[in-house]
């Protein structure tokens, strides 16, 4: 009778092949995904374009990307539920719409009118998720609806008129808080771009750090199984809608000083700009999956790559090109990084 021996047993052990250690590395760390797209491109467009690594072109980028890296933030705690949120420009132009008429318009002191704006954001944030909650609707059918009812509030609410900085300037200075800015070094920072940062270090803590945060990712990745271990998913859902609209508030601020004025039509394609940040960045869009400092990476991937195309004198068009297969190929790459069965 022949005994298998431990040498017998190994040879039926699989070994990984270099692609597959990479595929595993990547499934545990998907944030580096964007991390070496960033330096690959930032060292190749300093290469190849003019004055892309002077500090302010990069200052510029930092700048450029501040609104929609923040939106990004509200976008990317819907996205790891496994839901999405087509409202966020929206509610972000709405709040500035209410922080402008009540302060400028209204008389209102610019700080309770700022509040106003956020209480504002986080509303449209409990309709979202009441409805997607109470009614069991879909997140991207009832987001594409409010998008439309919150756009609808917008215009009604301005009467389609902007208001001019000027005046902004003359009633409610506070308003232009974050498009003031300050050196450091050769760098020209604004306080958006810090507030940009500040709040992705504050989800960064909670979704890490509190047991929130583990729920969230728990209620992405598989809700039933959620339920089953005694997380109330309904709750969780809604606070995080809450919470994203709270940093649309935030963002509305942040643009009323990034662009020095109040417009119903500005911002205009903050919805997708969001999402392609959040994708880039390497959160799933099946939910439970990523680390929350990726969008922000991929909003600057983003500004990297619009900044590095224009220094080089490509049209527009083909930035949107080139925006267009980054966002493809990040979704293929989730994709593959999935198909890991442990």
């Amino acid at each position: 009778m022949t005994q298998t021996t431990p040498d017998a047993v190994a040879q039926f052990e699989h070994r990984r092949t270099a692609l597959e250690s990479l595929q595993h590395f990547l499934h545990r760390f998907p944030t580096m995904v964007p991390i070496l797209v960033l330096i690959v491109s930032v060292i190749g467009f300093g290469l190849i374009a003019n004055n892309f690594l002077s500090p302010f072109n990069l200052s510029l980028i930092l700048q450029q990307v501040a609104v929609v890296g923040t939106l990004a933030a509200a976008q990317s705690l819907v996205i790891l539920t496994a839901g999405i949120d087509l409202s966020v420009g929206a509610v972000m132009v709405l709040s500035t719409v209410v922080m402008g008429k009540l302060a400028v318009d209204m008389g209102v002191p610019a700080p309770l009118a700022i509040i106003a704006g956020f209480l504002c954001g986080v509303a449209t944030g409990w309709v979202n998720g009441t409805l997607v909650t109470r009614l069991r609707l879909p997140p991207f059918i009832t987001t594409l609806g409010t998008w439309n009812i919150f756009i609808a509030l917008v215009y009604n609410l301005s009467g389609r008129n902007t208001i001019r900085s000027q005046d902004i300037d003359a009633n409610a200075p506070l308003l232009k808080l974050f498009g003031n800015n300050f050196q450091l070094g050769g760098f020209v920072i604004t306080w958006g771009v810090l507030l940009m940062l500040a709040v992705f270090a504050v989800l960064y803590v909670a979704l890490n750090m509190t047991a929130w945060g583990k729920r969230v990712y728990a209620v992405g990745d598989d809700a039933e199984a959620a339920a089953l271990a005694g997380i109330r998913v309904n709750r969780i859902l809604l606070s995080v809608y809450m919470v994203a609209g709270l940093i649309c508030g935030l963002a509305a601020w942040s643009a009323i000083g990034r662009v020095g004025s109040v417009s119903p039509t500005s911002f205009a394609e903050s919805n997708l700009e969001s999402i392609t940040a959040v994708v880039i960045g390497g959160i799933s869009l099946f939910g439970g999956r990523g680390s929350i400092m990726g969008p922000l990476i991929g909003a600057i991937i983003v500004g990297v790559f619009n900044s590095g195309l224009r220094l080089m004198g490509v049209d527009v068009l083909w930035q949107l090109f080139a925006t267009g297969w980054l966002i493809i190929l990040a979704v293929a790459v989730d994709q593959w990084i999935r198909k890991i069965s442990s």
